[in-house]
């Protein structure tokens, strides 16, 4: 456990805000650990449920608890058809993310054991928020798309079915194993913006839904899991490879930061990097010419480069920079990425909000309240004394 320190507009950087056992960046090595497994290792052997259910329990299952935690996803996989009528209300214009949000809200109307603040309750609400998410996304874009909203069917994995419900059919095998990858590589990743902001609701005592939805909302912007959106629009703004190194220089030039690259943590290349890396090269092994993997290298050598000349330190490509061209080459709209990422880092949203209500060992629960460091005049423009607004100067 780490010192807790004073930090003022410096984003809680360096500030231990609570204990946690779900999973730890390791800054210098480039290594995250899930339940003190490597990251590299759950994406080689695991699959999304068994990750998801080390998260949340603490432990590997053996195969009959697979087996049941499997069931009660698929189980919870379906939306009412009163929540599926209010999105089809939504204007079709509408940010995928906002849709979420908005929906998740909904859906809380219809948990059973919305008012119930035991831990089992907790956990259950987890599970409907965890198989429902992905119902929402595909529903969604369908909706948009004036195409027939496909059922979630209970024969296919949680990322099988996903896609199989985004797209209308199975997906090919090598999609398929690639996206799970990508979505154990997002299913959690410590204290970041937007798990912090559900720890935050949740420590006010809200329920899951509440703290779920304030996620979303964090997770929206484009400095978080908004910036895997960015690079796609970087991409296509750029045009093609020849293009890079000029739009790097004018970019870094004119102070403007460069999605994909630098992170809050990472002091070297994300781990995250090299395992969709992988899954890329996977995917393009069979084109000849897929611009977009030859234009991301070219970002990271040449942002690597322009840094190192312009402010003399070393920086390094993060995920977001090698999922936009990863979900490029799966077939998802780029404006859809966003949700994805919240489709995997569901499951380590819901770990964190139950650890924060309910900590081991127990503790006295504890509302976040930090403090700021207030710069305003003492009293006032016109010391404090209040001036009727027909004798105010403009």
């Amino acid at each position: 456990m780490g010192n807790y320190v004073n930090s003022k507009d410096t984003g809680l950087r360096g500030v231990y805000v609570a204990n946690t056992g779900i999973s730890m960046i390791d800054e210098t090595a480039g290594k995250l650990f899930y339940r003190g497994y490597l990251i590299s290792t759950l994406t080689k052997y695991s699959t999304y449920e068994e990750t998801a259910y080390l998260l949340m329990h603490g432990k590997l299952p053996v195969r009959e608890e697979l087996e049941r935690f499997s069931s009660d996803l698929k189980s919870e996989r379906k939306i009412p058809s009163e929540v599926l009528k209010f999105m089809m209300q939504i204007p079709k214009e509408s940010p995928p993310m906002d849709v979420l949000q908005s929906t998740i809200s909904i859906l809380a109307h219809y948990d059973p054991d919305i008012y119930d603040q035991s831990k089992e309750a907790h956990y259950k609400q987890s599970i409907r928020i965890i198989s429902k998410i992905p119902t929402v996304i595909a529903a969604w874009d369908r909706i948009r798309k004036n195409m027939r909203i496909v059922e979630p069917t209970d024969n296919l994995s949680h990322t099988e079915n996903f896609l199989y419900m985004l797209f209308g059919q199975r997906a090919p095998a090598n999609i398929e194993k690639c996206f799970e990858v990508a979505m154990i590589a997002h299913a959690e990743h410590s204290f970041n913006a937007s798990t912090f902001a559900a720890r935050i609701v949740a420590s006010t005592n809200a329920h899951v839904y509440a703290s779920i939805v304030a996620a979303i909302g964090a997770l929206s912007g484009d400095l978080h899991g908004g910036a895997c959106y960015q690079v796609m629009k970087n991409l296509k703004e750029i045009g093609s490879p020849d293009k890079v190194e000029r739009w790097v220089i004018d970019k870094l030039a004119n102070n403007k930061k460069i999605s994909g690259m630098g992170h809050a943590v990472y002091k070297t290349v994300d781990p995250r990097v090299k395992i969709l890396d992988k899954c890329i090269r996977l995917l393009t092994e069979n084109i000849e010419d897929y611009k977009y993997y030859q234009m991301i290298k070219l970002i990271e050598k040449y942002t690597r480069r322009e840094v190192k000349k312009l402010r003399g330190v070393e920086i390094y490509p993060n995920v977001d920079l090698y999922s936009a061209v990863l979900y490029n080459l799966i077939g998802v709209d780029c404006d859809l990425y966003p949700a994805l990422f919240a489709l995997s880092r569901s499951v380590g949203w819901c770990t964190h909000i139950i650890e924060q209500k309910y900590p081991d060992p127990p503790l006295k629960p504890v509302l976040y309240r930090p403090l700021a460091d207030y710069k305003g005049l003492y009293y006032g423009p016109d010391g404090g004394k209040y001036i009727p607004i027909d004798k105010r100067r403009g």
